[in-house]
């Protein structure tokens, strides 16, 4: 868990929720992304991203997101997810999910999320300002 932790300095605990299972006794597979948007949520409130979004009503939206399951999670259980950056262009960024179960000791499952700044006043995408570019790229993947 350490090595986890020291991997992803910005990270969110969600406790597993017996009604997040399903009838095959593991948690269910789109209870993952509100797992990522949790940890989206989190991290954005973290590098100050929704303090200019309240400022400037340029935000974030999701274009795409992605999941890959490599293990099954099961109540009773706590997950870390931790978030790193990648591909960072003028107006977009990709959001790196990996959830790591305390009662495993293991990443059960990865994600990613392709994120787009958008006006919501002109209702057209927007580019990043330098505050969040500097914000994203110190949380950006070593190999990216």
């Amino acid at each position: 868990m350490e090595r986890f932790i020291k991997q992803y300095p910005i990270y969110t605990e969600i406790p597993v929720a017996w009604g997040e299972m399903d009838a095959l006794q593991h948690v269910n597979n789109v209870v993952y992304f509100r797992y990522f948007e949790t940890a989206r949520i989190d991290f954005f409130n973290q590098i100050n991203l929704l303090d200019e979004l309240q400022s400037t009503q340029i935000g974030p939206v999701i274009s795409e997101n992605t999941a890959r399951y490599k293990r099954p999670v099961t109540f009773p259980d706590t997950l870390l997810v931790g978030v790193s950056i990648s591909d960072i262009k003028q107006d977009r960024f990709m959001m790196h999910y990996s959830v790591y179960s305390q009662a495993q000791q293991a990443v059960t499952t990865l994600g990613s999320s392709q994120v787009v700044m958008f006006n919501f006043k002109t209702g057209k995408k927007a580019e990043l300002t330098p505050a969040l570019l500097d914000a994203l790229k110190s949380h950006e993947l070593a190999d990216a």
